[in-house]
C-alpha cells in the first residue's frame, strides 16, 4: 500500500510562471491545501483559524497588516536562546516529538541533481518532512523539518534552502511563500524548520527594484526599505542560490517574484522565485509575547498583530521606526556586502 503522505516530484513538476490571481491548483497545492483542512477539521490545531481580518496600511509600502489574537495566547512557550549558533538539546521541545497526526506531507524527490547529490555525499537518501503549525499565521500555514531524524539546530543548510526554493517552485499559487528565522531572529524552536503558508495578497518585495552586485552569482541589492540581498533563479540554477543564501542567511523569505531590475514592473508576471535576505541584529532570550516582534515575516511586509489595538492604529511610518531598530546600520550592512562579494 503506497503512503498517501508521501508526495514524490522531479524537477518537470516545476512551475515556471504563474500569474497574480490565477486560480490553477496542482498536486503540491490540492495535497497540502486538501490535508491541513482535513487536520484543521479534525481539532488538531490549538485554535481554529477563520479568515483573518485584514487591513492594507495606507502609504507606498502597503504593509499587509492581520489580526490574529489567539496567536498571541496559544502557542508553545518559545524557547530560551541565547547564541545563533546554540546547539540542539534533545530535552527541549522538538520536532520528533510531535503527534505523528501533524505530519501533512513527507517531499521525496524522484531524480536528484549535482546541487542534491553533493548535499547527500554521505549516500543518505534525502529527507524533510512538512507538518502543521499548530499556531497558523494563516492558511496552510506549515513547517517544512529537513533531515528532522538528525537534530539540525536552527541553521541553515543546502538541504533546507533547496527544499525553501523548490516547494515555492512545485506552488502554483503565487500567494504560497515560505520564510526562515534564525536564533537571532526570534526563532522559538532550535530544530531546523522553515515556515510555509498562502498568503492572499501581493507583497511589495514580488516586484521591488534591486540593482546588481554579482548577478553571474544570482545577487542583487534590493533597494526599497528594508533593504536586504536579492537572489533571483528561475529553477535551473539552484546550486548558485543555494550555496550564496546559507552563507548570510538571518531573516530569509522565498516568493514568486519578476526579475530584478532597477525599475518597478507592475506585470502580474511570476518567471522565477526572489530569495531575500535581510541581516539583522542579534536578539536573543526568550520572547516577550506582547510585543511586535520583528520575526519571520515582518521584514517582508506581512504583519501579524496579537491585540486590535495595535492592529488598527498602527500606521506605516510606526512599521517602519519598529523595524529600522532590527536592521544593521548602514556602514555595517556596506562591509557585509564586500564580504559577500569575495566570498561568492
Amino acid at each position: 500500500m503506497v503512503d498517501s503522505t508521501v508526495f514524490t516530484y522531479t524537477n518537470k513538476d516545476f512551475i515556471n510562471d504563474v500569474c497574480s490571481g490565477q486560480q490553477t491548483r496542482l498536486r503540491f497545492d490540492i495535497a497540502l491545501r486538501s490535508r491541513w483542512t482535513e487536520k484543521r477539521n479534525a481539532g488538531l490545531f490549538w485554535y481554529h483559524l477563520d479568515d483573518l481580518e485584514t487591513r492594507i496600511l495606507p502609504g507606498p509600502c502597503s504593509y499587509i497588516a492581520q489580526l490574529n489574537i489567539m496567536r498571541g495566547t496559544k502557542r508553545r512557550k518559545p524557547q530560551e536562546i541565547l547564541s545563533v549558533r546554540q546547539n540542539f538539546d534533545p530535552k527541549q521541545f522538538n520536532f520528533n516529538k510531535i503527534n505523528p497526526k501533524e505530519l501533512l506531507l513527507e517531499l521525496l524527490k524522484e531524480s536528484e541533481s549535482s546541487c542534491e547529490a553533493r548535499c547527500h555525499r554521505n549516500g543518505s537518501k534525502r529527507n524533510c518532512k512538512v507538518i502543521i503549525n499548530v499556531s497558523p499565521l494563516e492558511f496552510g500555514h506549515c513547517l517544512l523539518v529537513p533531515e528532522p531524524d538528525r537534530c539540525h539546530p536552527q541553521i541553515l543548510t543546502p538541504l533546507a534552502v533547496q527544499m525553501g526554493i523548490e516547494t515555492v517552485l512545485l506552488s502554483a499559487d503565487p500567494g504560497f511563500r515560505v520564510g526562515f528565522n534564525s536564533l537571532a531572529g526570534f526563532a522559538s524552536v532550535n530544530h531546523l524548520h522553515l515556515h510555509g503558508y498562502y498568503l492572499n495578497h501581493q507583497l511589495r518585495i514580488e516586484t521591488s527594484p534591486a540593482e546588481p552586485i554579482l548577478p553571474k552569482k544570482n545577487l542583487y541589492r534590493l533597494l526599497d526599505f528594508p533593504v536586504g540581498f536579492l537572489f533571483y533563479t528561475q529553477g535551473s540554477d539552484l546550486d548558485l542560490t543555494v550555496n550564496a543564501v546559507c552563507s548570510l542567511t538571518d531573516t530569509m523569505i522565498i516568493t514568486r517574484g519578476c526579475p530584478p531590475q532597477k525599475e518597478r514592473d507592475p506585470s502580474s508576471s511570476r518567471n522565477g522565485v526572489r530569495v531575500i535576505v535581510w541581516p539583522r541584529l542579534s536578539c536573543f532570550g526568550a520572547k516577550e509575547e506582547s510585543a511586535f516582534n520583528v520575526a519571520l515575516c515582518e521584514l517582508a511586509g506581512h504583519l501579524p498583530f496579537k491585540n486590535r489595538e495595535d492592529y488598527e492604529t498602527v500606521t506605516e511610518d510606526r512599521v517602519q521606526d519598529i523595524i529600522r531598530k532590527y536592521l544593521l546600520p548602514q556602514e555595517e550592512f556596506s562591509e557585509l556586502q564586500k564580504h559577500v562579494m569575495k566570498c561568492l
